[in-house]
């Protein structure tokens, strides 16, 4: 994981029941290395969240440019490996339905400014159901060399609720 020191850069809180959040113009050249925090992050519905990242213009990429992988670590039923390519997002977590279940997730996000590179990213987060945990721990990339703007979160099915996203620069 990057090592430094965070810088906040901007927060956002998205209204209820919306069907995704956009947190927009929150890259730039100042920083390589970024630092995204989701938190309060509420369901209507049990399923996976979704990350995608927004484009110089600011719309969301969901064209299947996602690669990813990570290790699903579930207390009631053990660990399991899951990996993907040309996908149209990173799925970060699955979440259970309700309030009194909310979630939180950190990215590191590498390069996003940089019209010459791929984006980067690694996480790690958790949920939690009436009785079990679960956490991931897992790595993406998107694989289009293009200037990332923001980041668009959103569930496989359903609604989100009051979930807030900062992003930190880290130097």
């Amino acid at each position: 994981m990057a090592v430094g020191n965070l810088e906040f850069i901007k927060t956002a809180t998205s209204g209820s029941g919306v069907s995704n959040f956009s947190l927009t113009d929150c890259f730039s050249d100042s920083y390589d290395v970024y630092y995204l925090s989701i938190t309060k992050y509420n369901t209507n519905s049990q399923n996976y969240q979704r990350l995608r990242f927004l484009d110089s213009g600011g719309s969301v990429i969901s064209a299947s440019e996602y690669d990813y992988a990570y290790l699903r670590m579930e207390s009631h039923t053990g660990y399991s490996e899951i990996r993907s390519t040309s996908q149209t997002n990173i799925p970060f977590i699955n979440t259970s339905t309700g309030a009194s279940r909310a979630m939180g997730t950190g990215f590191y996000i590498y390069n996003p400014y940089d019209s010459s590179s791929y984006t980067f990213t690694q996480f790690q987060g958790t949920a939690r159901s009436t009785a079990e945990v679960e956490g991931s721990k897992g790595i993406g990339v998107h694989k289009s060399a293009e200037q990332i703007t923001g980041v668009n979160i959103y569930p496989t099915t359903g609604v989100i609720y009051n979930v807030v996203l900062t992003m930190f620069g880290v130097k």
